[in-house]
């Protein structure tokens, strides 16, 4: 019993500390050297990850993500080798093409993001469905806490409201956003095909998405001008990368990944329920389903994917980060309108709740 307990503490903190690395080695190559040697140690990292999701699928021993935690100080020190001199033609062509392929990529992953959001609030309205099913005073707080979300979602908004519409287009595209959040709820709840759960979380994910588009550019500095060389002795050292960690680390990238890495997790948790009573009870039958497939290969390469998102926000600017935020505002809304054509009606018994 305690040799497994402290297995299991080496292995998360041998995770924390993979995280930990990749999330400062990024940006720390990106300030110090150059946009090409970022996009090298993003694609070796990428390659890593790779190698180790495969690993474990194949063989899915915690003692990887030991073996795994030199590789990235490793990598690093490669990349810093390669770009301490004139790169290699080879080389400046492949972190080319990698930079493109991260770039192409920012649809799916803005995609992904939505959809995500948008599965995981349809679940937790049919969870609140279900418990409100269960006694008056469940819906009761139900109804409470739903209150306070539209609320909260509510001041978000206004508080984003003057550097987010900060230009004719950008308050036009607020507009309609929330114009068509509001027909589309109005039109939910007269169809009987959403609830107050439901949207009441895509209420704060609106906000959310909102408060980034305004986000003030000002609260971090440039990277390549906010770092300083690091001196020969250990306080200044210590001084210098606690400056770097607090200013030169984007606070708008770090809030998105963390929110995007979040909710791809938990829709790969929802994912293997989906449809779950067409299949067969046998658990051989449930691990053959195409979503518990599906979900097995994402936490598999999480990994991957987590550099990929990191790497691609960390190239992208300020204002495409905006546009590609009021792209995500819509996309959501839109596929949340198919969903609410589409969907069937709700019965009476179930579906009475939502609108009394």
């Amino acid at each position: 019993m305690n040799s497994w307990l402290l297995w299991s503490a080496l292995s998360h903190t041998a995770r924390l500390s993979t995280a930990l690395q990749i999330l400062l080695f990024l940006p720390l190559t990106l300030a110090t050297l150059s946009t090409q040697a970022f996009l090298l140690l993003s694609l070796l990292l990428s390659i890593h990850s790779l190698i180790h999701g495969t690993l474990i699928l194949l063989w899915g021993s915690n003692a990887l993500s030991i073996m795994q935690v030199p590789m990235h100080p490793f990598l690093l020190l490669v990349t810093f080798n390669a770009f301490s001199q004139s790169a290699q033609p080879w080389l400046a062509t492949a972190v080319y093409w990698w930079g493109k392929l991260l770039t192409f990529c920012g649809p799916s992953y803005v995609a992904m993001e939505g959809l995500s959001s948008l599965l995981f609030a349809q679940k937790a309205g049919q969870i609140g469905r279900g418990i409100a099913d269960e006694a008056e005073s469940y819906q009761f707080v139900i109804l409470i806490l739903t209150a306070a979300a539209f609320v909260a979602a509510a001041w978000w908004v206004v508080i984003a409201y003057p550097a987010a519409a900060a230009s004719p287009l950008s308050s036009t595209l607020l507009g309609v956003a929330l114009t068509a959040f509001l027909f589309l709820v109005l039109i939910g709840f007269r169809l009987r095909r959403t609830n107050v759960v439901e949207a009441s979380l895509l209420a704060l994910f609106l906000a959310y998405n909102v408060w980034l588009c305004g986000f003030d550019q000002t609260s971090f500095s440039d990277p390549a001008s906010s770092y300083a060389p690091l001196l020969s002795n250990i306080l200044p050292h210590l001084q210098t990368l606690v400056n770097f960690i607090t200013n030169t680390l984007p606070k708008p990238v770090l809030v998105a990944l963390l929110y995007r890495l979040s909710i791809l997790q938990v829709a790969s948790r929802i994912l293997p329920t989906i449809g779950a009573d067409n299949w067969e009870s046998d658990q051989g039958e449930i691990d053959g389903r195409p979503t518990s497939i599906m979900t097995r290969i994402l936490l598999t390469y999480r990994q991957l994917i987590f550099i990929m998102v990191y790497s691609h926000l960390l190239l992208l600017d300020p204002s495409s980060q905006v546009w590609w935020r009021w792209a995500n505002i819509m996309f959501t809304l839109f596929l949340w309108a198919v969903e609410l054509v589409v969907s069937p009606d709700g019965d009476d018994d179930s579906a009475k709740w939502k609108i009394d």
